[in-house]
Formats: C-alpha cells, sequence, structure tokens
C-alpha cells in the first residue's frame, strides 16, 4: 500500500490531474445517484432517462467550475483553506445547476435531494483532499525528525505551519508556560506543559526544541534555556521580531541559540539625546573602521543622521568591505550623507591630520587598536607603536585640526594589565588623560575614553570557536577551568560608547557595566548541552565532547577587571559608570613618549618593558618578553657561541 502511494505521490503534475478529475468524476456522478436513491429508496430514477440528462449536463459544467475556482492548481499534500472554500464553493453552483438543470428538462426530483447531494459532495470531493493530506503526513513523517516547539503563541503556531509543509520537521507538540493552553489543540497538535517533555522524549523519539519566543525579553529565554539545558536535547531558535522586521531573517529561519540568550542580559533603551549628541549634522571620523567594534559604530553613527563619516583604514578588504556595507545601509535606511573611505594608518600623524582638516572632522571615535593578547605578546614594538603612539599621533592630529570630541575604546585588559596589550591600552588612556589636563595643549579638543570588556561576535571571541569545535565533534579547548571574562554584544557597546563619549567633560574615564562575569568553562558546558550532547568527563566517559584545559596564554588574566580603584561615580546613564584614577602629567608623558620611541627604534625589548613597568600603568607581567624577533636574534648569538665552541674543541683534539 505505501509503495503504491509513493509511486503515486512521484507522478508528474499533468497526471495527477487527470487522476484527480477522474475521480471528482466518480465522485459527482456517485453523489447524484445516491442522492436520488437515499432520498426515494428505491433503484427506479436510475431507469429515468431524463435524469441521466441531468447528469450529462450536471458532470461537466461541475468539473469545469472546479477548474475555474482553481481546485486542480492546488498540490494536495499542502491543502488549506482555501482549497477547501473552492470546494465549498463549486459544490453550491453545482447544487444550482442541479436545480436548474431539472427545471429546465422539467424532471421532477424531491426537494430535498439537493441538500443530500450537496452534503455528499463536500464529503468526497473535499474529505478525499483532506484524507490524502493526511496520508502523506503521515508518510512522510516518518522520514522528518520529531520537534517540539517551546510558545504557542502566533510565532509558534507559524513556525509548525511552515514545517508542516518542510521535508525537514514534524512538531510533536507545544510547550508552553500559559496554564489555559494546556491539553488544547493548535492545528492539530496538542499544547503540553513543560513536565511532558520527559513523555515526549522517550515516547515521540523527541531530539529537538524549537524556541518560538523572538519577542521574549532575553532574560526570560535565560530562565527557559537553564531549564531546557538539562535535557538530552539540542535546542534551537527563530530569529527576533527586530531581525524580522528589517529583513534580515525569516520569522521560520531555524538557528543556533544566541549566545546573548545564554547571558540573559536585556540591552538599556540608548537615550537619543546622548545617541545625537556628538553626531547629529556632523562630521564624523573613525579610525580602525573595519574592526568589530569600529564597523558596528559605524552602523549606529549612519542612524543618527550625520553630515560626513569619514572611515579610516589600514586594511584595504576591511574599507572595501564596511565601505560596501554603509553604502547599502544608508540606501536602505533611506539616510543621505557622505561616506569617504580613507586607507591609512594611525601611526603616521601627517596623514590622518591632513585627513581630519580636509574632511572637517568634529568627532572622533578612535578604535584602531591591536587587542589579540598573545599577538600582541610576541610583537611588542608593533604593539607599542599601534595602541601608544597610534593613540597619541592621532589625539594630537585631532588638537591641531580643532576637533571637538576625541572618544577611546579602551578594554577591561588595560586595568591591572599582565600583558603588553592591556599595558599599551592602559598608556593609551594616560596619553589622553595628560593632553586633556594640559589646557594648552588640548586647546578646544574634548578627550575622554571609554572601558569595557569582551564583546560578542568580535575577531578572536571564544564563542564561534566552540561552535566550529562542537560540530567537529570537540575536544573544546580553553586555556584554564576557572577562567572568567565579561560580555557584551557588539551592537550594545557601540551605542554605549557613543553615549559615553557625550557625557565626556575631558579627561573622563567611562566604565560600561557589563554584568556578571561569565565562567569560560560554565560557558562551553551550556553549548555543548544546548546541541543537545554531553559533556566527556572522568565521571562521564561515555559523553560526548570533552573540554580541554590547554594552560594560559602568554600574558593572559584569569580573571578580568574593569576598575582601578573604588572611586567609581554613577552617570546618568544607569550602564555608564565614571572612574577616577591615576593620571600622568603633560611633562612626564613628553620624557616617557621621547624615551619608548627611542626603545620601538633600537628593538630595545629590555628597555621597552622596563618603560611600561615605571609609568603608572599597573603593568605586572605574568611572563618574560615573548617577542618572536627579539628571542630569535638571542638565540643565533648563542648557537653561534656553541658551534665555534665545538669547532675549538675538535682542533684541540
Amino acid at each position: 500500500m505505501d509503495s503504491w502511494f509513493r509511486a503515486l505521490l512521484g507522478a508528474s503534475r499533468s497526471q495527477k490531474r487527470v487522476l484527480t478529475l477522474a475521480l471528482d468524476s466518480i465522485f459527482i456522478f456517485s453523489a447524484f445517484w445516491l442522492a436520488l436513491v437515499v432520498r426515494l429508496d428505491s433503484l427506479a430514477p436510475l431507469t429515468n432517462f431524463k435524469n441521466w440528462l441531468i447528469l450529462a449536463l450536471l458532470l461537466p459544467i461541475s468539473l469545469l467550475v472546479f477548474v475555474k475556482l482553481g481546485l486542480y492548481r492546488a498540490v494536495l499534500r499542502y491543502v488549506g483553506a482555501n482549497a477547501v472554500g473552492a470546494v465549498v464553493l463549486g459544490t453550491v453552483i453545482s447544487t444550482v445547476i442541479l436545480v436548474l438543470s431539472s427545471f429546465f428538462t422539467q424532471t421532477a426530483i424531491p426537494r430535498t435531494m439537493p441538500f443530500i447531494y450537496a452534503w455528499l459532495m463536500i464529503l468526497s470531493v473535499g474529505g478525499s483532499r483532506i484524507l490524502v493530506r493526511a496520508l502523506i503526513w503521515r508518510l512522510t513523517s516518518f522520514t522528518k525528525t520529531p520537534v517540539v516547539i517551546y510558545g504557542a503563541g502566533d510565532a509558534g503556531r507559524q513556525l509548525a505551519t511552515a514545517l508542516a509543509t518542510g521535508p525537514d520537521y514534524y512538531v510533536t507538540a507545544y510547550l508552553d508556560d500559559d496554564e489555559a493552553k494546556h491539553n488544547a489543540i493548535i492545528q492539530g497538535i496538542p499544547v503540553v506543559a513543560f513536565d511532558e517533555i520527559y513523555n515526549l522524549i522517550d515516547k515521540k523519539r523527541v531530539c529537538k526544541v524549537l524556541l518560538a519566543l523572538p519577542s521574549a525579553p532575553r532574560s526570560r529565554r535565560k530562565e527557559i534555556l537553564t531549564k531546557l539545558e538539562k535535557l538530552p536535547l539540542e535546542v534551537m531558535t527563530v530569529p527576533g521580531m527586530a531581525d524580522v522586521i528589517d529583513g534580515k531573517a525569516q520569522l521560520d529561519e531555524i538557528k543556533e541559540v544566541e549566545i546573548e540568550d545564554l547571558l540573559g542580559r536585556d540591552p538599556v533603551t540608548p537615550q537619543p539625546e546622548l545617541m545625537a549628541a556628538n553626531i547629529k549634522g556632523k562630521v564624523i571620523m573613525v579610525t580602525g573602521a573595519g574592526g568589530s567594534i569600529g564597523s558596528e559604530l559605524c552602523r549606529q553613527i549612519i542612524l543618527n543622521g550625520p553630515k560626513k563619516l569619514v572611515l579610516f583604514e589600514v586594511s584595504e578588504f576591511g574599507l572595501y568591505s564596511i565601505e560596501k556595507e554603509l553604502n547599502q545601509l544608508a540606501l536602505n535606511k533611506g539616510v543621505s550623507l557622505e561616506i569617504i573611505p580613507v586607507m591609512g594608518s594611525v601611526q603616521r600623524i601627517n596623514r590622518i591630520e591632513t585627513c581630519m582638516k580636509a574632511f572637517g572632522v568634529q568627532t572622533v571615535y578612535h578604535a584602531a587598536a591591536y587587542k589579540h593578547v598573545p599577538l600582541v605578546e610576541q610583537n611588542v614594538v608593533e604593539g607599542v607603536r599601534n595602541n601608544v603612539f597610534g593613540t597619541y599621533y592621532t589625539a594630537k592630529a585631532a588638537i591641531n585640526a580643532g576637533v571637538e570630541t576625541f572618544v577611546l575604546i579602551s578594554t577591561d585588559k588595560a586595568v591591572r594589565p599582565t600583558n603588553v596589550m592591556g599595558a599599551t591600552k592602559r598608556m593609551a588612556e594616560l596619553v589622553l588623560q595628560a593632553l586633556a589636563e594640559s589646557k594648552l595643549t588640548s586647546k578646544n579638543t574634548r578627550f575622554c575614553m571609554v572601558r569595557f570588556g569582551n564583546v560578542l561576535g568580535s575577531s578572536g571571541s571564544v564563542v564561534p570557536l566552540f561552535r566550529k569545535q562542537i560540530k567537529e565533534g570537540g575536544p573544546i579547548t580553553l586555556t584554564h577551568k576557572d577562567i572568567t571574562r565579561f560580555f557584551m554584544t557588539i551592537p550594545e557597546a557601540a551605542q554605549l560608547v557613543i553615549q559615553a563619549g557625550a557625557m565626556g567633560k575631558g579627561g573622563d574615564v567611562f566604565v560600561l557595566d557589563m554584568g556578571e562575569s561569565v565562567k569560560i568553562k560554565d560557558l562551553a558546558t551550556k553549548m555543548v548541552h544546548l546541541s543537545g550532547l554531553e559533556v566527556k568527563s572522568e565521571s562521564n566517559p561515555h559523553g560526548d565532547i570533552e573540554i580541554q584545559c590547554t594552560g594560559l596564554r602568554p600574558g593572559e588574566k584569569l580573571y578580568e577587571e574593569l576598575l582601578i580603584g573604588d572611586n567609581v561615580k554613577d552617570t546618568s546613564h544607569p550602564r555608564i559608570m565614571t572612574a577616577n584614577e591615576v593620571k600622568l602629567p603633560m611633562a612626564e608623558l613628553d620624557t616617557f613618549v621621547s624615551a619608548m620611541d627611542a626603545a620601538c627604534h633600537n628593538f630595545d625589548h629590555e628597555l621597552i618593558r622596563k618603560l611600561l613597568l615605571e609609568a603608572p600603568t599597573g603593568f605586572n607581567p605574568t611572563d618574560g618578553i615573548c617577542d618572536l624577533v627579539w628571542n630569535e636574534k638571542r638565540q643565533v648569538p648563542e648557537a653561534h657561541r656553541e658551534t665555534q665552541e665545538n669547532v675549538v674543541k675538535l682542533r684541540n683534539v
């Protein structure tokens, strides 16, 4: 039976239409005679020639009506309300034709016979289509993955409808926390309480949960994910309503759970007056415009009505990509502005100053920096040149060009740094504070800096790495079992940077509220569980994914901090604080810059480290000098000396 039905489904579209027409002809023929025989309780009508004449008129006209109503264009496996409506309307017209045919042929038929005919037509023509759809669903469900949908609201119902017509999943039940919906049936699918999930796993072999709560706050989604994490189920989600409205995703698009949901941190709505203060109608420059933070700053800036946006970037591909994206974004949003791509390095003061003066830049967001801890540890001179001197030159250029506001993007690694990257970023903060304190030097330029932790989705983020490792079957690698980090989404970080910059008075250090720090091992464990897998460990040797600790990398801290001291104050924004910290006088900065410039020029790494230790950075390195070139140069003379000693020994022999 199954093989015959599957062969039928595999027939061509035209063959299926011919078969459907033939079956409907049989249904019309049968309904007409059954209505007469049942009503008269006799086979006598079969011998009446006029009844056959009525049928000869009724059959082709009824089929023609069904054709005109589009009944044969509907795909049987997707039969819905429109097809049922066509059946009902076609039946009504067919019944009217029956009555008119009997009138014009002067054939007497019982008054109730047309009503019996109509009911038989609806049951046969309409019922056959519903039966075929049910059989198709029954057959195809064996090849689909059984899933449950968490959320019986509009999004859940739309998702169930989309999945029913797709080849991948079939929905066994809705899970919903609303007790009023429990035991209800929606689109033939039962709504059950969360406790029923265990029965669905055992009896229905459910292996996935689809989270259909796109409008729920992240705090609520985190609560649900915490419950689901304990189950042997893969958890997927549908996009948020904002992405659907913006056209970035479809409501039935299933994807992995966002890490933002695991953090459960709801973003605070930005304050429009702060977002527009340094941007609206002004000329803005973003250094490092092609990077993770720089590019998101550009997206947010465009939405706040700048006059011009200057993209300053050293990477050719990065500059090309962000310019193309921003032009498309401006077009989609109907924003009119000039986007200016400028290639250059922040280490060249004449280049950046000339650009600022040429375009009349009023606000600078300085995001250009080397941020990868191990790479900067292994390339010390370039790290110092880019992070310290790049900031110093850009700030000096801003002063000379009469820039109104200069905002530095800093990092939590600048607090009591244990690596060169953190020390250089703290030094960059001290550079701006010194320039801000020097009234004659800074003129009318207002400097401030914004310090925050890791951003989700940035280059080097652990989240994409963990996802890739889980897909490959593990192991997941992290540097230490107790390592923790602060996390924030890139859009929220960019919005807070813009708002903090608007609040600066000069030399301010703003610290973003990052919420609670996250233990990276716990994050990895949650990601494994929400993928429907188990962590492999000594206590669970039959698990799926092992988590391996590889040891802290050069300069890496176990815990990150945001504050150097306890002297912190709240601001008008609930997620922005201001810190009062140690500053560096301008005279000492000049001495430091001169000495550091010479040390970098001579590749004197011992002096570079000494200068960073002597500056008020709080630098406390956990490793020796790791610069690759410096270590290689040290090894070559030693190898040469050993070779000479061996030659001498051979001569003596």
